[in-house]
């Protein structure tokens, strides 16, 4: 899939995003833009086939250039973890449905708001935990607190930490339940 996200900053800090998309089995080309942290709006062009989809992005990727949107650098990016405290070691059907929909809300959720992506989840250790990675640390973790509220039914197990992604294991806790004072992978 063609896809492509970009990054502009203001001089006030506001973080506003751009990314483009061919959606193959729809046969659209969609372009998503907002501010960072917020509801995005989208735009769709129908009936757009693989070569010119392939024109489209560049152009898009050209246009976003010209008024100043790009990559976001690793020194900006951050490690935003969420994790389920389980009640087995290795986990239940139960908890892998939960794995499956936490992943999947969070990965529309973090993605229409142009805050990050999911890159990965695992259980073990008793407990579920969700890896992502995001352009503004409390935005994500507002964000995350949000979606899980609505999407799950273990929201009170739930504890989230960030950390800068040049020092990946620099995690400080910012949200958990009642009593819990630290943080581990």
């Amino acid at each position: 899939m063609s896809y492509a996200r970009l990054y502009r900053r203001h001089e006030d800090g506001t973080l506003e995003f751009r990314e483009a998309w061919h959606d193959v089995e729809a046969g659209q080309f969609v372009v998503n833009h907002g501010t960072v942290g917020h509801q995005s709006s989208t735009e769709e062009t129908d009936d757009v086939d693989a070569s010119t989809a392939e024109g489209l992005l560049a152009a898009f990727e050209e246009q976003c250039a010209e008024d100043g949107y790009g990559p976001i650098p690793e020194a900006e990016l951050w490690r935003v973890v969420a994790q389920f405290a389980l009640k087995t070691t290795d986990g239940t059907d139960r908890d892998r449905s939960l794995e499956r929909q936490a992943v999947q809300a969070l990965s529309a959720h973090l993605a229409w708001r142009g805050l990050g992506t999911v890159e990965r989840s695992s259980i073990g250790g008793g407990r579920l935990t969700i890896f992502m990675t995001c352009v503004d640390a409390n935005k994500a973790v507002a964000a995350v607190k949000t979606c899980l509220r609505e999407a799950t039914s273990d929201f009170t197990k739930l504890s989230i930490a960030v950390a800068p992604a040049t020092d990946p294991e620099a995690f400080k806790l910012k949200h958990a339940p009642a009593g819990v004072r630290a943080f581990s992978l």
